[in-house]
């Protein structure tokens, strides 16, 4: 008899893993799998961590991270979106996956479910349904201009047991932008059936037509049942840093202190410091790097559309590409013998939810050379591919 919960046994492995692990095998395959580029992080970055690691900053340090690092956080937020944040409604938590499982903690039990707006990044939703959640998805239509929502699909979705509802803007793997209307409106409904939003915000730097995506963060007021989380990750090419962060309704504070103690106990503080550094003095890297990701996408949206068999839906936000291959229905098996058989990486649509199952991901957060390899490699391997 096994001692794990049952619940843990059932979850389901991310096919997206279950593609880049056979990566690995195949040495010369260019791996858009994941959601991470392909430059280090800045060394501006690194040297603030490696100066306070030197210093001895070593120690144990308050669970929402320390004074420093709050303060930068309410900084960086009156920047980009002019809103007074008191410290007291951020906390620095270890990763923004970790934020989202301190959230999850706090908000969901069995018998209740949780609104997930998809096509979406899956592990948000094995978070809630390892609380004993379950999760109603909610799917986004595919257009010529891009991914919509229409939010009555939203509102049918929900019950007196719905105690959340997820979104990601800009989405992964969508780079659909929710945008201050619907947002008002999304808000609106929430507020008057006491639903929790979870705004998933970590791509909120890496948008094209704009310095910063729209954020929660400019129109809930203080006592709102808005959790809005971001990362480090993304924006500062950070990914291995494990850093996130959260801001959460007024009154919230001891309850994040407590489950920060419990499940990480606080970030490490060399690594608070490079983070500081991020925030305080990244706005160049931070424009370069939303512009590399801006060329990466010109490519390979150029390359996509003369592929005859592919259908491509624009995005204005993040660094993917959602596409469609016409006759393709099994997109995990398209991704395992594009490694094989052409040295491409991606990822299967349907790891994302409902709405994507035909469709498949990239990311060309990567260098021109190897965007215009895989692309090479991908048409060759699109022309001539046929399913089993």
């Amino acid at each position: 008899m096994s001692i794990i919960r049952h619940a843990i046994e059932e979850l389901e492995d991310s096919p997206i893993v279950e593609v880049w692990r056979m990566g690995f095998d195949y040495p010369d395959t260019v791996g858009m799998f994941a959601g991470e580029p392909d430059v280090p992080t800045p060394a501006f970055i690194c040297d603030a961590a490696a100066k306070a690691l030197a210093d001895g900053k070593t120690f144990y340090t308050p669970n929402r991270g320390i004074p420093e690092m709050r303060q930068a956080l309410v900084e960086y937020n009156k920047m980009l979106y002019g809103v007074d944040l008191p410290e007291n409604r951020v906390a620095l938590t270890a990763s923004g996956m970790s934020a989202v499982n301190l959230i999850a903690q706090a908000t969901v039990q069995p018998g209740d479910n949780v609104i997930a707006i998809t096509p979406s990044w899956p592990n948000i939703m094995r978070a809630m349904q390892i609380m004993g959640a379950a999760i109603r998805e909610v799917p986004m239509t595919a257009g010529n201009a891009g991914w919509s929502l229409d939010l009555q699909t939203v509102y049918d979705a929900c019950d007196e047991n719905t105690k959340v509802i997820y979104l990601a803007s800009p989405g992964n793997p969508t780079g659909w932008m929710i945008e201050r209307e619907q947002a008002e409106e999304l808000l609106a409904f929430a507020r008057a059936r006491n639903i929790a939003i979870i705004s998933d915000e970590v791509y909120h730097r890496t948008v094209y037509n704009r310095k910063a995506a729209f954020s929660f963060l400019e129109i809930i007021k203080p006592d709102d049942p808005v959790f809005v989380v971001n990362s480090f990750s993304k924006a500062w090419a950070m990914t291995g840093w494990r850093l996130g962060w959260v801001v959460y309704p007024e009154g919230c504070q001891d309850a994040f202190e407590k489950l920060i103690q419990f499940n990480t106990s606080g970030a490490p503080e060399f690594a608070q410091y490079g983070a500081i550094a991020a925030l305080r003095q990244g706005e160049d890297f931070v424009a370069e790097f939303a512009a590399r990701c801006g060329k990466g996408r010109e490519i390979v949206y150029n390359r996509l559309a003369r592929m005859p068999r592919v259908r491509n839906v624009p995005n204005n936000g993040s660094f993917y590409a959602m596409f469609e291959v016409e006759g393709v229905t099994d997109t995990l098996t398209f991704c395992k013998r594009a490694v094989v058989e052409a040295g491409v990486g991606m990822a299967p649509g349907f790891s994302f939810g409902k709405g994507a199952e035909r469709h498949i991901r990239l990311c060309y957060a990567k260098s021109e050379a190897l965007l215009t390899l895989a692309m090479d490699r991908l048409e060759a391997f699109v022309a001539t591919y046929k399913e089993a």
